[in-house]
């Protein structure tokens, strides 16, 4: 038993050691040549959420080149961690700081409380979080998007389609993860965007209330559509997934219904008989804009405490074309649409009290103001 002992005690010193070296090897390779080191952290759902996560780590992959050593589980300059519970943000960020990588990226409002009592404390460390512009620390950068410029164009792009296949009275829903500002965006600029070409349509809305619920999404969808729903929006991490899965389902026993993708091009999430997809469009929010913009600010030394906002005329939002079944015309419509939100000829309300101000908009949606 003694040796037994021992010996654990000698495998754990080599694996404690072999951390540490890893660590300084990374940190001394990059100092070396001239290379920053980033850790992403997100929230449960993961880089495998096919969403907003994933889209993050896309940038992460689109700065480096795609070096990750999937037998070690990180790359030599970056790598993620991935918690399952809200109570493993202080801890993750401030492991990543106690490690020294140069950047460290949150992903979602759900890490702000953590952030601001990590980043207060440590103000040499640079951080940057996306969808959050109220914090107000130096070495803090803030990475927003116009998400209701996006929703909007998917909901022109949704309108019309319901107008091409001839759908009667054509119904709505907009499935949300949990409601805060950022998912109101994503919300109201669809609704907008249907009733500026429909305008009496009729929009519902569902909130699961977690981001990675894709059982509950699904449900919804499933009652939606069995009640003549046509089109679901899902801005709810990986919880939507749900709402395509339904859509595929649905779609494969020849119903006429679709589902409407988010943060990434979920195209090929949608896939059924090999080669056509439930996902007509999707709401492109280009995260990875935000990660490659901060590792390059921290890389040329001009790294600031600041809010960025990423909208349309800078390309940080948009709508997917991938879907053969949207057709020529409807593309040509929505692309007019977003040069005049580009040029200001439209004007796409942001919060739900700003867009219940218009004319014949909703009254009754549960979006937070």
């Amino acid at each position: 038993m003694k040796k037994f002992f021992l010996f654990c005690l000698m495998i754990l010193a080599v694996l404690l050691v072999s951390g540490c070296n890893r660590n300084a090897e990374s940190a001394g390779f990059a100092a070396a040549s001239g290379e920053v080191t980033c850790r992403l952290l997100t929230d449960a759902s993961g880089i495998d959420d096919k969403s907003f996560n994933a889209a993050a780590w896309r940038g992460m992959l689109q700065y480096y080149g795609d070096t990750w050593d999937h037998a070690s589980g990180r790359g030599r300059l970056y790598d993620v961690v991935t918690a399952q519970t809200q109570d493993q943000y202080i801890p993750n960020i401030q492991l990543a700081t106690d490690e020294q990588y140069d950047l460290i990226i949150t992903t979602g409002f759900t890490f702000a409380d953590a952030l601001t009592e990590v980043a207060s404390r440590n103000p040499s460390q640079k951080y940057m979080i996306v969808d959050v512009g109220w914090l107000d620390h130096p070495n803090v950068l803030q990475a927003t998007f116009a998400e209701h410029e996006g929703s909007y164009l998917v909901g022109v792009a949704s309108a019309l389609k319901a107008i091409e296949d001839n759908i009667p009275n054509p119904r709505f829903g907009f499935i949300g993860g949990i409601a805060d500002p950022t998912i109101t965006k994503f919300e109201v600029g669809f609704v907008q965007g249907i009733l500026s070409v429909l305008p009496n349509a009729q929009i519902i809305d569902y909130y699961v209330g977690s981001w990675d619920d894709p059982g509950s999404a699904k449900s919804q969808a499933k009652n939606w559509y069995d009640s003549g729903v046509y089109i679901i929006y899902s801005a709810a991490g990986a919880s939507g997934n749900g709402t395509i899965a339904q859509a595929k389902e649905y779609r494969a026993q020849n119903r006429n219904v679709w589902a409407i993708g988010v943060d990434s091009d979920q195209f090929e999430e949608g896939l059924y008989n090999d080669n056509e997809s439930a996902v007509y469009t999707s709401m492109l929010k280009r995260v990875e804009s935000a990660t490659f913009y901060a590792l390059r600010a921290v890389k040329n030394g001009n790294f600031r405490g600041e809010v960025i906002t990423f909208d349309l005329k800078a390309e940080g939002v948009g709508f997917s074309v991938t879907n053969p079944a949207m057709s020529a015309d409807i593309k040509a419509k929505v692309n007019e649409t977003a040069q005049k939100i580009v040029n200001s000829e439209i004007n796409v309300a942001p919060t739900n009290a700003a867009a219940r101000r218009l004319s014949g908009f909703p009254q009754n949606l549960s979006a937070k103001d």
